[in-house]
């Protein structure tokens, strides 16, 4: 069932989604005593907080970071911080877990996870490998540790393309994503072997939704993920990562703008540019499990260092060098 927020985006889609985030914080305590609990426990416990752009606006109130998955995982790793509480989902902490093995990671709800890593397990990438001639893998920061293990370099919807082209081969695999995949593959002259995998919510999105979203806001530019279908990013204005439409919002003269993306995103976009207009260009762009985490999740995560995600060291090390590779060609 659709959240109500999500019923009645399309007339209000801020004030809507705030209202309905608001509660998503399980538990009956008074949140704002909650908020000041964490703030105390993180200090106490020299713990970061860091919070996807898809969390709801209570749980990115209280962190110390947000932004996306790769993003927040390297400024982790620059901190002093003995903890790191990563409110996102589970590939995400095991993102951390790689680069800052000398930190607790803590994912406070340990079944956030996520439909499209779960698309690709070793055992099916091995055997895709070995049919294919163990070209090279490009993986998507989406994806388990175990995965990026197997893999030659990962990429990120924002550096997919410049990933790509580093790349010194004619052919490559790229996993999970083929609507991310099939957007490459039109930016570059490499041949790309797509995964079948997907996101439930970008892939969801139907020209339908867009045009019905373009006319109730016939002024406002279209902004797409690049994990939704080809189609989708034919009729786009732009095509950014969720860090990339902050950006692009903020450069383009425009006032308003449809969102196609996660519906989280709507929350700091307002927060960045309050003059702005943000709409959701669908309702079905509402992920669950990124909407699992609660502030009273967080209190007993920091207390007692529950939900723990620490990635086997012999993982680790395969995995490091594909997401470093990664971060070396910026």
């Amino acid at each position: 069932m659709l959240p109500p927020c999500a019923l009645n985006m399309e007339k209000n889609p801020i004030n809507f989604c705030s209202t309905y985030f608001a509660l998503v914080p399980k538990g009956n305590g008074n949140n704002n005593i909650m908020k000041e609990k964490i703030k105390k426990l993180a200090k106490k416990k020299n713990a970061v907080i860091l919070a996807h752009n898809y969390q709801p606006p209570e749980i990115q109130k209280i962190s110390d970071l947000c932004g996306d998955s790769l993003e927040l995982s390297i400024k982790a790793a620059e901190t002093d911080a003995e903890i790191i509480v990563f409110c996102g989902v589970k590939f995400m902490a095991e993102t951390a877990s790689i680069l800052c093995p000398d930190k607790t990671v803590l994912l406070p709800v340990k079944d956030a996870g996520c439909p499209m890593a779960d698309m690709v397990t070793p055992e099916s990438l091995k055997a895709e490998k070995k049919r294919l001639g163990n070209i090279p893998v490009i993986t998507y920061v989406n994806s388990t540790a175990a995965v990026k293990a197997l893999s030659d370099i990962c990429c990120t919807s924002a550096n997919v393309v410049d990933v790509i082209k580093s790349i010194d081969a004619k052919e490559v695999l790229m996993i999970p994503d083929k609507n991310l995949a099939q957007y490459a593959a039109s930016n570059t002259d490499i041949k790309i072997h797509l995964w079948k995998g997907f996101c439930p919510y970008h892939n969801a999105l139907t020209i339908q939704d867009v045009e019905k979203a373009k006319k109730v806001h016939p002024n406002a530019l279209f902004m797409a993920h690049p994990e939704c279908s080809p189609e989708i990013l034919k009729v786009a204005d732009a095509v950014k990562s969720t860090s990339g439409m902050i950006k692009f919002a903020g450069k383009s003269g425009s006032t308003s703008f449809i969102v196609g993306t996660e519906n989280g995103l709507l929350y700091p976009l307002s927060q960045a540019f309050p003059e702005k207009k943000f709409f959701p260009a669908s309702e079905k762009m509402f992920c669950t499990d990124m909407k699992k985490i609660g502030l009273e999740d967080i209190i007993e995560s920091i207390e007692n260092n529950t939900g723990e995600v620490k990635v086997p060291e012999n993982v680790r090390l395969k995995a490091l060098k594909a997401v470093q590779r990664m971060i070396e060609l910026k």
